[in-house]
């Protein structure tokens, strides 16, 4: 196919790393155009902008921030409905609000344009492997039409429904993560306390029932004190606003997420919130005895 990407940040350079890898003919665009230079080494064609990247491809890919940056790059007047073709396909892998999908959506339908809200789990590590899982929203048939976009860039695609559906499994989904992580940073700063070897801790929870991608991946990095990011506080602190917004829209109770949205707070007061995630660990050393 020809594919766009727009956004190529952590996670949009490697998704379209692999969908070159995958023989596809693939356009970039980002905001920071040195972002861009590795990957036009790499095969890729660059564009001035979301416009001229959906005036030249069969699909584009969006990989941005926020909500408000999913709406400039899709329905700003330089945007990827500004530039479409009836029969374009746009699949958005950020993680914005549910509500703000379906608008979205809608407004693609209008042109010809098929929109799937597609959010990714899996990380920095899961975008560069090819492995991420994906939660797809949307028309039926544009989710068949994207099966080689996401063969390419993630090792599951589940079909969630409608419009919308896609990011508001997302929400569960760091909704289950955070909270899982906060049990992490307990358990290895309780183990640390103890006087735990760290590595045997690791393993010795790690068969166990209480294992989790988070205890065996981020456990041993907060052990090593190191809080480089896979994934940063202030975007998990992002997608957690949504999460409380959308509990709140639905009328489920979700007091633990709003206790690790306070303990991400913490880190951000400290400067942390360029940090992974695993540095909520921090936010439970500062309440600590000493």
């Amino acid at each position: 196919m020809r594919v766009g990407v727009v956004g190529t940040g952590i996670m949009g350079a490697p998704m379209a790393r692999n969908l070159l890898r995958a023989g596809h003919a693939v356009t970039v665009h980002n905001r920071s155009p040195g972002r861009v230079a590795p990957l036009v080494e790499a095969g890729a064609t660059a564009a001035a902008s979301p416009r001229d990247v959906a005036r030249g491809v069969e699909a584009v890919v969006v990989s941005v921030p926020d909500t408000p940056d999913v709406e400039a790059v899709v329905a700003g007047p330089d945007g990827i409905l500004a530039g479409a073709r009836a029969g374009l396909l746009v699949v958005d892998t950020s993680t914005i609000a549910p509500r703000a999908a379906r608008m979205l959506a809608e407004r693609a339908a209008a042109g010809g344009v098929a929109m799937l809200d597609a959010p990714v789990s899996g990380g920095e590590q899961g975008a560069i492997a090819g492995t991420l899982s994906i939660m797809v929203g949307g028309e039926r048939a544009a989710f068949e039409q994207a099966a080689p976009i996401f063969a390419a860039i993630g090792r599951t695609a589940t079909y969630m429904g409608g419009p919308g559906q896609g990011q508001m499994t997302k929400l569960v989904n760091q909704v289950v993560g955070a909270a899982t992580l906060a049990a992490v940073a307990e358990g290895v700063l309780l183990g640390a306390r103890a006087g735990l070897e760290p590595a045997a801790l690791i393993e010795a929870i790690g068969g166990g029932a209480a294992t989790s991608w988070m205890w065996t991946h981020l456990g041993p990095r907060m052990q090593r004190r190191d809080f480089a990011p896979g994934f940063m506080v202030r975007l998990q602190q992002k997608d957690l606003r949504l999460a409380l917004a959308a509990a709140a829209e639905a009328g489920a109770p979700v007091p633990l997420t709003t206790l690790v949205h306070e303990l991400f707070a913490a880190v951000e007061v400290r400067g942390g919130g360029g940090l992974g995630t695993q540095a909520i660990v921090t936010a439970l050393e500062a309440r600590a005895p000493a």
